[in-house]
């Protein structure tokens, strides 16, 4: 018994299928190999540390300013210290920082790792309160124990007309 079935109607079938299947698994890796440079890892600061980043990838590093950590210089620079409930990471960064970042606060920098290990951010997001969180870091922050949903300011309750 051969490899091509008798019935003409499924050997049509199976040859549009022999030649249809090797394209679309070309088109699907070279499609994936085009996108492999344009990936940005999401990284905790414990998580940023284990993994062994290598110098000069772009990442995204996402936590609380460390408190007493922000240092502005004339230049306009600001170094400051990323950290979670494990470790911390220091990032420096040249621009206009966001009107909600302050120490204590949530934020999210993209940059790149020096060989030193500081962050060299391009961009920082800071986020304005707990229910403005992406679900990896609700998820990592729960995690390590730092979740605290009671900790966003409770909306002001409407008084009762006398």
């Amino acid at each position: 018994m051969g490899f091509w079935p008798k019935s003409v109607k499924a050997r049509r079938r199976l040859t549009v299928f022999l030649i249809a299947a090797p394209l679309l698994c070309g088109a699907v890796g070279l499609s994936l190999y085009a996108l492999k440079g344009t990936v940005v890892y999401f990284y905790t600061p414990a998580q940023l540390l284990a993994a062994h980043v290598p110098s000069g990838r772009l990442i995204r590093l996402g936590g609380l300013v460390q408190a007493g950590s922000v240092q502005k210089s004339p230049d306009g620079t600001v170094h400051f210290t990323v950290m979670d409930k494990l470790e911390a990471v220091p990032v420096v960064y040249h621009g206009d920082l966001p009107d909600l970042f302050r120490e204590g606060q949530g934020v999210v920098c993209e940059g790149a790792v020096t060989t030193s290990g500081v962050v060299a951010a391009t961009q920082v997001l800071a986020k304005h309160d707990e229910k403005y969180m992406p679900k990896n870091v609700s998820d990592e922050l729960k995690k390590q124990g730092e979740w605290r949903p009671g900790a966003a300011p409770e909306a002001p309750k409407a008084e009762k007309p006398f």
